[in-house]
């Protein structure tokens, strides 16, 4: 089964421009959560991987589609998918949708590659990552 994690959010005062529209990188922060805890259910410990091994997941690549607004006080649900992963890349979608009407606020793509630091060197997704996402070995 597909790596995938629905996030829950309620728009905050904080997550808003002086017009109660959500700000742009507002959407972006509740994506890394999304991620974050996506990476977490994967079996990914984030505090293991940087704190004992000094290996990082690194953005490379963001690509953001912005439809329709969000604003104060919605509700909105974060769609997150790990489309796939290949020798040292993790491909991300997410959507974040209005859940009164089902509207399309924002799609996002990331590529994050796996990083041995200090060295700052690419290094390959461990297998056992790769079995979450094509668990007959085709990713």
């Amino acid at each position: 089964m597909i790596p995938q994690y629905t996030l829950p959010y309620k728009v905050m005062y904080y997550d808003t421009d002086a017009g109660g529209v959500v700000h742009n990188l507002a959407y972006l922060r509740w994506v890394e959560q999304a991620r974050t805890l996506m990476a977490s259910e994967m079996g990914i410990d984030y505090a293991t991987l940087a704190l004992e091994q000094n290996r990082h997941t690194v953005l490379v690549r963001h690509e953001v589609d912005y439809h329709s607004p969000a604003f104060l006080a919605d509700d909105v649900v974060v769609n997150g998918i790990l489309e796939r992963a290949e020798k040292s890349s993790l491909y991300f979608k997410f959507e974040i949708r209005r859940v009164a009407n089902d509207k399309l606020c924002v799609t996002v793509r990331q590529r994050l590659a796996l990083v041995q630091m200090p060295q700052g060197r690419p290094i390959r997704i461990p297998a056992e990552w790769l079995d979450k996402v094509a668990p007959d070995g085709s990713s």
